[in-house]
């Protein structure tokens, strides 16, 4: 656990099975094991936490977003997303895993929420049990990990076929772009630039986009820039100049102008 700013930083450490890139616990435990400072405030780890909320209601944060999650929730956070863990009543199963350990690996361009269908919430309750069993089973033995990936692999592609989980993603030319886009945004916001990277004319790369999103190349090149200097506002003690220059900006204004432009406030008083 590293801070910086306003931000807990994790990286994956299972104390349970050091070098195991996989952990499965409740939401309860998870809380015990951390500070209050920790859970007043949002983190950012290096690897995946799934959450399936069973009873109850709670409140979740993710990329400054709030959530609402009651019973059939499940919550993905990807890698690099911000999350403040959910908070309130609610009684949850919590799978933690590194990008490499399973088999069939979550989109991280995927919704961050999903609801559960009333008639699958039992079979995805058995499969993070059985998951859960063979974890214990696994951390007691340290018997070879096939079938802890396969389990976690099942439960990830249970995940992928949910109710609006196909993500844009999933058409391979957007993502395509997304993928540069994760690349490039710190360098670019030219959406010709990145049309050219992948291949497209920018009135092809538009088509994708707006087909995908309903938004143009420029706006999510924009909205992911923004996301990102949110993320660093409070996650570091940068100052708005730096983070502006880190982001590509020559000048601080701006990067002023144009994070007032794609929030409504300025960098100023978002951190605070």
């Amino acid at each position: 656990m590293v801070r910086s700013g306003q931000v807990t930083r994790f990286g994956f450490s299972n104390p349970d099975r050091g070098k195991l890139g996989v952990e499965v616990l409740d939401l309860a435990a998870l809380r015990r094991r951390l500070t209050e400072e920790t859970l007043s405030k949002v983190h950012r780890t290096d690897f995946h936490q799934l959450f399936l909320v069973t009873s109850g209601e709670a409140d979740a944060m993710v990329d400054f977003v709030g959530h609402r999650c009651g019973p059939g929730t499940l919550l993905h956070v990807s890698p690099g997303r911000v999350l403040r863990l959910p908070a309130g009543g609610a009684e949850a199963f919590v799978v933690l895993f590194t990008p490499a350990f399973p088999d069939h690996p979550l989109s991280p361009f995927g919704p961050v929420r999903h609801t559960v269908p009333q008639a699958e919430r039992a079979v995805f309750n058995r499969a993070v049990q059985d998951l859960r069993q063979e974890y214990r089973r696994n951390v007691l033995t340290n018997e070879p990990v096939d079938l802890l990936r396969q389990l976690l692999g099942a439960l990830l592609l249970r995940v992928a076929r949910l109710p609006g989980a196909a993500s844009p993603g999933d058409d391979a030319r957007f993502e395509r772009f997304q993928q540069e886009l994760e690349r490039g945004f710190a360098t670019t916001r030219n959406a010709a630039e990145y049309a050219a990277r992948i291949g497209y004319s920018l009135r092809s790369l538009n088509r994708i986009c707006i087909a995908a999103t309903g938004q143009s190349a420029k706006a999510l090149i924009d909205a992911r820039v923004a996301l990102e200097a949110k993320r660093l506002l409070v996650h570091t003690d940068l100052s708005s100049a730096a983070i502006g220059h880190r982001l590509g900006f020559s000048e601080a204004t701006n990067f002023t102008k144009f994070f007032a432009r794609e929030t409504g406030t300025s960098p100023g008083a978002f951190r605070q």
